[in-house]
């Protein structure tokens, strides 16, 4: 009987080995499928990734509304307002990444961005993110439609993806100079110095011209999936 219940329990720990491999594996399977690498080229251009869709590790502050979900940081929100910061800070820089618009988001990347203590809220400069096609947002200024430093330069339009369909989009901050490529096409090119030339000094707000600061995502209350983000420092 000793003997039987020894086999048994053998067995058992057999089995359980097993299954935990399993599932060890198909973890592991689903992990390497949802990492993003660096193209070779990229590589030797000196970019580095800041999501590889299998870690949060290099953000922080709003975790709670922005989720590692599938390869992607997915923000659900739940105050209506969510803010997500690179740990680090940069100055100039080429920043890539992929994202995706449910239909009538609206949302916000953060750029020389301070990290501020609430959950939401603006020190920095605000490149929208935005469903330009979504009928509520008919009557808004150039300067609101997607790409736009917000409130200041205009994007072009026409060359966003429909919601539901992943975009890529470039971003080249290089001192008062920036620059957003969408799917392929440039559609800002601006000099911050350039477009606030007319306004009154009292009304530029000083948050235009940081000089470095923090990445960041801004949420406006809805649901915007990004991956594959990685940047490459600009050294002059």
């Amino acid at each position: 009987m000793r003997q039987l219940r020894i086999i048994l329990a053998l067995l058992l720990i057999t089995v359980s080995c097993q299954v935990t491999e399993s599932s060890s594996s198909r973890q592991a399977a689903k992990k390497d499928n949802n990492l993003f690498r660096l193209p070779k080229e990229e590589k030797r251009e000196g970019f580095k990734v800041l999501f590889d869709g299998t870690s949060m590790s290099q953000w922080t502050s709003n975790t709670d509304e922005y989720v590692l979900e599938n390869g992607c940081i997915v923000m659900y929100p739940k105050t209506g307002h969510g803010n997500l910061y690179t740990k680090q800070e940069f100055d100039n820089f080429i920043l890539r990444f992929e994202f995706l618009l449910t239909p009538e988001a609206n949302s916000g990347l953060g750029i020389r961005h301070k990290m501020i203590s609430a959950p939401s809220g603006y020190d920095g400069m605000e490149l929208q993110i935005l469903d330009n096609e979504a009928p509520i947002y008919k009557e808004l200024k150039p300067y609101q439609y997607h790409g736009s430093v917000y409130g200041w330069i205009p994007a072009k339009r026409g060359f966003l993806k429909p919601a539901g369909e992943w975009n890529s989009q470039e971003v080249i901050a290089d001192g008062d100079n920036i620059k957003v490529i969408l799917n392929g096409t440039v559609i800002v090119d601006g000099n911050l110095r350039e477009a606030t030339k007319d306004t009154p000094a009292d009304k530029v707000p000083a948050t235009l011209f940081y000089k470095k600061g923090h990445i960041a995502f801004l949420g406006h209350n809805s649901v915007v999936k990004f991956k594959n983000i990685r940047i490459k420092e600009l050294k002059h």
